[in-house]
């Protein structure tokens, strides 16, 4: 859907359109980025594409290259304009995900910045019983996502 169409709705698309400014730091015809209004550290990006997609399956397959592509060099650009050591690449689909327009999270790292993997405490597997139906269950939910009667 393109942006002009729910605008009145979403503050990124509001920022696509020009219509709120943020502090932009990388703009195409396709893909615009700006500085996180709230970020982890100085130089957190937001990489959104400029037509309104909700979620990251949302994105038509011929946007998902492009979009990394331009990820891949913002992190480039964030990491020599920083001068960090590398970078944390997210992108939330619906559980928390504060503005429902596709975003990619992109923040400067450095050693001992105090985060630590991800947010959000790790759990152990209970058993390789567990392990396996997990495994065989996503399988085989990709499989029928690569069938020929899904599309």
């Amino acid at each position: 859907m393109h942006y002009e169409e729910v605008s009145a709705v979403c503050v990124f698309c509001e920022i696509a359109a020009g219509r709120i400014p943020a502090p932009i730091v990388f703009e195409s015809a396709r893909f615009l980025a700006f500085l996180d209004h709230r970020p982890l550290f100085p130089g957190h990006c937001l990489l959104i594409p400029r037509d309104h997609y909700e979620t990251l399956p949302d994105l038509p397959p011929e946007e998902t290259g492009p979009l990394f592509i331009a990820a891949a060099r913002l992190c480039s650009a964030i990491e020599a304009a920083m001068e960090a050591g590398g970078t944390f690449v997210a992108v939330n689909n619906r559980v928390s995900q504060s503005v429902p327009h596709l975003h990619i999270h992109i923040v400067p790292r450095r050693s001992k910045d105090g985060l630590r993997g991800f947010f959000w405490p790790r759990v152990k597997y209970q058993s390789e019983g567990e392990i396996e139906n997990i495994r065989t269950s996503i399988q085989r939910a990709a499989e029928r996502l690569n069938s020929p009667s899904a599309g």
